[in-house]
């Protein structure tokens, strides 16, 4: 049995502390202003057992630490490190199965000298980083999307290939006015009114025998699952994505929309607007990268496997269960 929620190991200012026990002043910069980047990483219950995997956790780390350039955060530890803290901490929160990592690097307080006022430099850096566990959450029979009338937020404004924790209130705002209409989340346009992504995924697009994604140029977060998708469907299907300008217009005609990314994984859009999307079902493409995709993360896909890490559970533990 794992511990409880508060009694959970974190790692928080290069230690493993209970989360419980971690405290963050009210003049946190990063909660006053939004200065703070994060990932999410998810590890996998093994296809042949006895361990979890960790997928693509370098490639998370190496995004983390350019999202860090983008706002002047200090993190002082290399990717390698942060993938062994990651492995530890889930071996010490004894979470054999499906996980979610959180880490969090944000601004903590103005040093010494530093006037006050918002800023990046001169303010000191927090490091954190806190597991749970998940399964699967997406809804495998499709879900139903509206387009919001909030844009996304220009990458000339704030950069969108950073996970900057300030820049999800937009989202949040896209994901508020969706629920409320009654739809499962929100796709989001840019300024130009073409298509970004979704509230917190990337938009794929099938249509005419081919599949596209809006590329970097439509204010997205390259998302690393959307990486591996493209890999995926290149290798298993001899699909080329092609990334370009997407057209609202483009969602209601499309035979297949589906989204990606580490917590929704792969999720069928099924409904645009109270428009069905194609027959209203999954479609082939989407079946086929959902399935694909399980394999390549649960380490059953021998050609992706490097995408894995094993975090290491000794044999008498995965036993118990």
């Amino acid at each position: 049995m794992s511990a409880a929620p508060h009694e959970r190991w974190a790692f928080h200012q290069g230690e493993f502390v209970r989360a419980g026990d971690i405290r963050l002043g009210v003049g946190t910069q990063g909660l006053h202003y939004g200065t703070g980047v994060f990932e999410g990483i998810r590890a996998y219950a093994a296809a042949e057992g006895g361990d979890s995997l960790l997928f693509k956790a370098r490639e998370h780390y190496e995004r983390l630490h350019a999202s860090c350039r983008l706002l002047r955060l200090d993190l002082p530890f290399g990717p390698a490190e942060l993938v062994e803290v990651t492995r530890e901490l889930i071996l010490r929160n004894r979470l054999l199965g499906d996980v979610y990592v959180r880490p969090v690097v944000y601004k903590q307080a103005l040093e010494p000298g530093t006037p006050f006022g918002v800023r990046l430099s001169g303010v000191s850096t927090a490091v954190s980083i806190v597991t749970l566990p998940m399964g699967d959450y997406g809804k495998a029979g499709g879900i139903r999307c509206g387009v919001s009338s909030w844009r996304r937020v220009p990458d000339a404004s704030l950069p969108a290939r950073g996970k900057i924790t300030g820049a999800y209130a937009n989202n949040a705002l896209a994901v508020e006015e969706a629920t409320a209409a009654g739809y499962d989340d929100a796709i989001m346009l840019n300024q130009r009114g073409t298509v970004a992504e979704a509230s917190t995924a990337n938009v794929f697009v099938v249509g005419s025998g081919s599949v596209s994604t809006p590329g970097p140029d439509s204010d997205i977060l390259p998302g690393l699952t959307r990486a591996a998708v493209i890999r995926l469907l290149a290798d298993q299907a001899e699909l080329t994505v092609v990334e370009r300008t997407v057209q609202r217009s483009e969602l209601h005609l499309a035979d297949e929309v589906f989204l990606t990314g580490t917590g929704c994984q792969i999720v069928p859009v099924t409904e645009i607007d109270g428009r069905p999307v194609g027959d209203g079902t999954p479609g082939p493409v989407t079946t086929l990268v959902r399935e694909a995709y399980q394999r390549a993360a649960r380490g059953a896909d021998p050609v992706h496997r490097h995408w894995n890490t094993p975090v290491g559970f000794p044999v008498r533990t995965a036993a118990r269960g």
